[in-house]
């Protein structure tokens, strides 16, 4: 269903950014978002707050007050408000405010208040900082590529772990501070990693030499993970240098901030503006044909027109 009145010119400030009015609301949203993380870093530091504890928590209700009217409209404009509660960014919201409520019960729970920087993510919506968040996409994805081969070498390292740990319970045992087989795979795992909190230290000759053999490892496998996800890096780099193509020769490989072809000179499209603009448009046809049908998307239209259709096959 289409807003009108008030609710759409809600909506258009709430979640708009191309008005002026909209850009100042998250511009203003931010600030009071940042400002109100400060104030929960500055309480815990305890010279400050037994200085200025009742300024604090007079503060802190402003804002959380203000993040609660601003939840609450959100809901009343959204043009899909289960979808909004739901979504990331409504769980967020939602978990903004819900530790100044829950600090009436649980002692603490105020210092929770610092997820509201997740909220900060939307500047890259207000900003139209496009390219950074497909930045960001390209190592989710390089990532989520070597999520297998990840898997595989922190299961070897847990195995390690667990075999070093067993063997410095049975050589140094619970005089040494190895008092139980968790706790020396405790011990291994900061070895490993070449930590070395210093808690806890073996003392025999054959505890130092399996201590010693185990920082050898740590540095030998250390670098692993980053080898991993750099290789899969250079493949979606590799991957999108195909996709940016030539014109005029129909050549690939060219870089993203490429302006002309390497091979004939032509003078290649922009890429990264073609991109946002595409993302736009989809972006505009989705509102319209969420618009059009009420609780219902485009493609669980189309799919629940074609199981209508008789003589069709699942």
């Amino acid at each position: 269903m289409a807003l009108t009145g008030k609710r759409k010119w809600l909506n258009e400030v709430i979640f708009g950014t191309d008005t002026p009015l909209g850009k100042g609301f998250d511009v203003f949203l931010i600030w009071a978002i940042l400002i109100s993380v400060l104030l929960v870093l500055l309480v815990s530091v305890q010279s400050i707050a037994g200085r200025y504890g009742e300024l604090f928590f007079v503060l802190e209700w402003f804002f959380t007050a203000l993040f609660t009217v601003e939840y609450l409209a959100r809901i009343y404009c959204a043009v899909d408000r289960r979808r909004y509660i739901f979504s990331f960014y409504g769980i967020v919201d939602l978990l903004a405010i819900l530790p100044s409520y829950l600090a009436l019960l649980v002692t603490g729970a105020s210092y929770l208040l610092v997820i509201r920087l997740l909220r900060v993510l939307r500047i890259f919506r207000i900003l139209k900082l496009v390219r950074y968040l497909r930045d960001a996409n390209l190592l989710l994805r390089s990532l989520w590529q070597a999520r297998r081969r990840i898997l595989v070498f922190y299961a070897s390292v847990l195995v390690v772990c667990i075999i070093f740990g067993s063997l410095m319970f049975v050589v140094e045992g619970p005089k040494h501070g190895f008092t139980s087989i968790p706790k020396s795979v405790y011990w291994t795992i900061v070895t490993l990693t070449t930590v070395g909190f210093g808690d806890i230290t073996p003392q025999t000759v054959l505890g130092q030499g399996i201590a010693s053999l185990t920082m050898l490892i740590g540095y030998s496998i250390i670098a692993v993970p980053t080898g991993i996800v750099t290789a899969e890096l250079a493949s979606e780099l590799g991957r999108e240098r195909l996709s940016i193509r030539c014109d005029n020769c129909s050549r690939a490989g060219h870089d993203k901030d490429a302006e002309y072809c390497k091979h004939c000179g032509y003078k290649l499209e922009d890429v990264e503006r073609e991109a946002e603009k595409k993302e736009e448009r989809a972006a505009e046809k989705k509102a319209e044909r969420k618009a059009r049908r009420p609780g219902r998307t485009f493609a669980e239209e189309e799919s629940r027109r074609q199981s209508d259709r008789p003589g069709d096959d699942e």
